[in-house]
């Protein structure tokens, strides 16, 4: 088979989109696609490690395409960024999915491309779709009649089982059911049927065509070698221009909020020797190195790393800082790297909700880490809330309030002493309980609630000066939590939606499903959930016992990786 794509070169600067044109013969042609703008998908570093690793293998080419951008027409009609092909014209088309609102634009893209949006329309002559990142891990069920096949799984240990077994000259169906039955994490939804209750819950999740009941998520069990790195540096990002470089996967803390921080188990970090060989490669090619992991501060050896690359020309900046995790050596990096804005997440005002969360940082941490920051000349702090969370009463509404004028308070005392005062933005965020985290079970707040709330915090904060206040728009966590939380009935929502051109507030009104049994509903523990046909390791027992301790205010210790077995990965 020739080649329809254009193999790349890795760790190409792209000074401009579309800059890779070199030609390559090869058996297997891949459109990645990431469901949203070029500069959206060239900033997360899970796309980019994809790119990198289907492009690894000899007999594939790989190569990207995107919702759309400016300046970049061909992306309308789902063409990829190399060559300028259709993706329609690749064997296989590659989605990968980091966020459950990006779910409308993948039926976009497949319309623009002339390609059936249900799997049960599409032939042997059109592209098998698969679908992999985050959000598929989480619950890939409201997108199982547009995907063929799903792979719930990091990719480092996945993809060798996929490539080895799939064969592109099958048909389709022996294609499917080869991969289901031969390669773990694989889940193809055309092999299972729900049944459903008389209450519209789920009784059984049953396989069709003798395929695992279960479908257990692949990780990659080793990050000793090589961490995950930027394949392309583009300035077209959020980034500009910076090498990202994977510190690790998963997190210790157990916020209970976080589904990274229970599907990632057990928690990973890269050996310090080795971010250092990777800091020193991306050095070659720029000099801003971007740090990504779901809590940077916590990699082993953190400091020394620092150090390490203190008074070079380097600018090293950090995805995510526990506020509590500040020391000399993270604030002199970020110093250096003329850091001019610095993010604390709080996510909660009160002590009680910080308890309820789980998350593990006094007040004092949160003032003190305001103070540090901008005494180290970082003028400007980004604050993170939720508001809508479990058991929030209106004195926690009104402690977030609270707490941040307290940060404001040391700010300003900071700010004067070094005679330049910046900014607060406060960020407001709905809280949307997701699969595997210890807040599956709970009901979202309705949006009218959610909506009085951010009104609240808004008005008593609106004439503080030199701090501004930005929210979401609860109506879309709405449509979060209803993608994120639905079964596969919820497949007829988004195609509806697709019909209606994105108009959410008419297809609500339309559809038979009801939105609400999804977004509203505390589930019962005994309930079968949409997800639960997915094996991450985790006892459903384990998160239960989560959720009571939250409702009871009550924390629990981080994760103690390979010494204890409450949860079940270790």
């Amino acid at each position: 088979m020739t080649s329809k794509f254009a193999k790349p070169d890795s760790n190409i600067i792209e000074s401009e989109i579309g800059t890779i044109r070199k030609s390559w013969r090869s058996r297997l042609s891949i459109a990645l696609v990431y469901p949203n703008r070029y500069h959206v998908g060239m900033s997360n570093l899970g796309f980019q490690t994809i790119y990198r690793l289907f492009n690894s293998y000899d007999q594939v080419v790989c190569e990207r395409a995107f919702l759309g951008d400016v300046g970049h027409a061909q992306q309308a009609q789902s063409k990829t960024v190399e060559s300028g092909r259709p993706i329609a014209s690749a064997d296989i088309i590659a989605v990968s999915l980091s966020f459950e609102n990006d779910y409308p634009n993948l039926l976009t893209i497949l319309d623009n491309a002339g390609i059936p949006l249900k799997a049960a329309d599409r032939g042997d002559d059109h592209p098998l779709v698969i679908a992999g990142g985050v959000a598929c891990f989480l619950n890939p069920e409201p997108l199982a009649a547009f995907v063929d096949c799903f792979l719930i799984g990091e990719a480092e240990g996945i993809l060798p089982g996929f490539m080895d077994t799939f064969d592109p000259h099958a048909d389709k169906k022996a294609a499917l059911l080869s991969l289901a039955r031969n390669v773990p994490g694989t889940y193809v939804p055309a092999f299972y049927s729900p049944i459903y209750g008389d209450d519209g819950t789920i009784q059984q999740f049953a396989p069709k065509a003798n395929v695992a009941p279960k479908i257990k998520r692949v990780y990659a069990a080793d990050l000793d070698l090589d961490p995950a790195c930027s394949a392309v540096i583009t300035p077209h990002t959020a980034f500009d221009r910076a090498f990202l470089i994977e510190t690790g996967r998963g997190c210790t803390h157990g916020c209970r909020f976080c589904s990274a921080g229970f599907i990632y188990r057990p928690p990973r970090f890269h050996p310090v020797a080795v971010m250092e060989a990777s800091i020193k490669q991306g050095s070659r090619l720029t000099d801003r190195i971007g740090l990504v992991g779901a809590a940077v501060s916590d990699l082993p050896g953190i400091e020394q790393l620092c150090e390490e690359f203190e008074d070079k020309d380097i600018r090293i900046s950090f995805s995510s800082l526990r506020a509590d995790r500040l020391n000399d050596s993270l604030l002199s990096a970020l110093k250096q790297s003329r850091v001019k804005t610095a993010t604390i997440a709080p996510e909660v005002g009160s002590r009680r909700m910080r308890r309820v969360i789980n998350k593990g940082l006094s007040e004092d941490d949160i003032l003190q880490a305001a103070t540090s920051l901008v005494e180290n000349g970082i003028p400007n702090l980004k604050l993170y809330f939720m508001v809508g969370l479990p058991t929030e009463t209106d004195s926690d509404v009104e402690a977030i309030v609270g707490l941040v004028k307290q940060i404001k308070h040391r700010f300003l005392q900071s700010s004067r002493a070094r005679r330049r005062i910046g900014t607060i933005t406060v960020s407001l965020n709905s809280f949307v309980p997701k699969p595997f985290t210890p807040f599956q079970w709970a009901a979202m707040d309705d949006v009218g609630t959610l909506k009085q709330k951010i009104k609240t915090i808004k008005n008593v904060l609106r004439n503080v000066s030199n701090l501004k206040v930005n929210s979401d728009v609860p109506r879309w966590a709405y449509i979060q939590a209803l993608l994120s939380r639905g079964d596969r009935r919820v497949s007829q929502i988004l195609l509806q939606a697709h019909v209606n051109h994105g108009n959410w507030a008419q297809t609500l009104k339309e559809v038979a499903v009801n939105p609400d049994f999804y977004v509203y509903r505390e589930r019962d523990p005994a309930e079968t959930l949409p997800w639960d046909f997915i094996d991450h390791g985790i006892k459903k027992s384990f998160l239960l016992n989560e959720y009571r301790r939250a409702k009871q205010a009550k924390t629990s210790p981080k994760c103690q990786v390979e010494s204890c077995k409450v949860c079940g990965v270790c």
